[in-house]
Formats: C-alpha cells, structure tokens, sequence
C-alpha cells in the first residue's frame, strides 16, 4: 500500500504512534485488509488506526473526529468512535486517527443469516440516526439529493455492467425513482455510504456500522436504499416495517438508488476482476444479488 512514494507499513504505524501517542506504541499492530481513501491497521484488541492515503483531502477523517463522538452515543449498533488525533509530520504527511475497533465480519466476506432480526437492527440504528442534523452538519456535493440529480453516476453505471436482459426493468426502478417526489422534511443525519463492506456482522445478523467518512445532512432515501443492497431477499418489507417514517415517495427514491448501488458494486467487481486499481472481485457477487433484490421490489 502506497501514497505517493511514502509506504504505509506497521513499522511506519508504529513510528506515528510514538511521536504523537508513545503510550500506544507498544501494542501489536497488523494490517487489515480492504480500504480505499483509508487504510486501516488493528491496534491491540480494541483499537485501530485509520490512515488518510487515497482521500486528497483530510475533510473525511476531521467529520468523522468531530461528529461520531456525538452521535455514536445514542445509535444502539457498535460504531467506531476517535480516541486520538495523529497530525500530519515530517514522517507522514497526511492525518490518521486512532478508533475504536468494531468486532465481527465485514458483510462483503460473510453473510446474513437471520435475515428478520437484521432488518430490525438496522431499521432501529437508521431511526437512531435519523434525526435532524444541525445548520454546521457537512453536506455532500454528490449525495443526498433528490436521484434526477444522480443520473449522470446512474448512466455511466448501467451502461457499463447492467445485463441486457434485465436493462429494462432496471430503468424503469430508475425512472420511477426519479419521478418520485422530493424530500420535503429538514435535512436529517444521514451515513452515506452503507455498502457490505462498511457493515459487520455476527451471529449471522448485523452487529455494527463503520466508515462514517461520507455522512452528511439530507435525505435519508439514500440510506434506506440498503434495505436492498444489505439485507437478504425478503427482509425489505419488514426493515421498512420496523423503521416506519418512510413514505411511498421516499421508498420509491431508494429503491432507485439502491438500483444505482448494486449496480456501482458490480462494476467495482469487475474492475477487480480485471485486476484494475480499486476494484473489489466479491463486490460483483453482492452488486448482483442486490440487483435481483431491487428488481423483486
């Protein structure tokens, strides 16, 4: 794993941890495996380290300092929460910060078993975490409006992977979605980014949430959409059930982001297919499956 020409290894891990926190550096550090803008590094037991390295931009990691702390409180699924801040150094030029560790198997190379027990979970963690954001909330430039102004990201995804024999159907979820009616309520908390692999699980149900680099204020639709792109076949009806806030209009919104979702995690498998930069071989198997989810309804 590299950034630029600087190696992001333990022994650089560890070189942080005793400029900035030497009280740290004595515990064992291993990689772990998978991230993109981060990269993550197991910290002892119950701690990691979370390293800018694709992200131009520290802005990610700095909203996750600041509001996870207040929100983590009152969402009753485990989340990682900072414990300390590592500044950008002569060693290492970016910023890092040490978190919480949430246990269990990421989505992406586990499954759900008990499917009505994991619907309950997260619709309970959404109505946690759905609740009005402050004016100071971060807004995202591409997420968390209405789907007519995604169709652009929408194209460029379905002409690249959807299957001829199911084009069709998966334009008209779109379509509908993008006819749907705009959120009219006030901008709410909203993660941004609920994919298999920001999600862990135990037990066969969902037991956590990570990855909170792309939350923002707006309309919940886009996190509603993991009803599809999460859950296994079925357990939609009762997720939505269980929340019970969304209306016709904003299940017709996720429905057709969540079209988009599946269909951005299916190109994401092809690229790692194909051994291209970023990509992610089980994200195509997922994309799929939650492709045929959406298309179920």
């Amino acid at each position: 794993m590299t950034d630029g020409e600087i190696e992001i290894t333990a022994d650089l891990v560890r070189d942080l941890l005793r400029e900035q926190h030497p009280d740290l550096a004595g515990l064992p550090i291993r990689e772990v495996a998978g991230g993109w803008g981060n990269q993550m590094w197991r910290l002892g037991d119950e701690l990691a380290v979370r390293v800018q390295r694709m992200d131009p931009t520290p802005e990610l990691q700095l909203n996750e300092r600041r509001w996870l702390p207040v929100l983590a409180p009152r969402l009753p699924l485990p989340v990682p929460t900072p414990v300390r801040s590592g500044e950008p150094s002569a060693r290492f030029p970016k910023h890092w910060t040490v978190m919480t560790w949430v246990p269990g198997d990421l989505l992406d190379c586990s499954s759900i078993s008990r499917g009505d027990h994991a619907a309950g979970a997260l619709a309970g963690f959404l109505r946690a975490l759905h609740v009005e954001a402050p004016a100071d909330a971060p807004v995202s430039p591409d997420r968390g409006g209405h789907p007519k102004d995604c169709t652009d990201g929408f194209d460029r995804f379905f002409h690249a992977v959807v299957p001829d024999d199911l084009a069709e159907y998966v334009r008209a979820v779109w379509d509908d979605a993008v006819a749907a009616p705009e959120w009219e309520g006030p901008p709410l908390w909203v993660h941004g980014d609920l994919h298999p692999a920001n999600v862990v699980v135990s037990d066969g149900t969902l037991s956590g949430v990570i990855d909170f680099g792309d939350m923002f204020a707006g309309d919940p639709a886009w996190d509603l959409a993991a009803a599809w792109v999460l859950l296994p076949a079925g357990a939609a009806s009762r997720f939505f059930d269980a929340y019970g806030r969304a209306d016709a209009g904003t299940v017709r919104r996720a429905r057709g982001l969540a079209a988009t979702k599946s269909l951005f995690l299916m190109l994401m498998g092809r690229n790692g297919d194909l051994g291209l930069p970023g990509g992610k071989p089980a994200w195509g198997p997922a994309g799929r499956a939650a492709l045929d989810r959406v298309l179920r309804g």
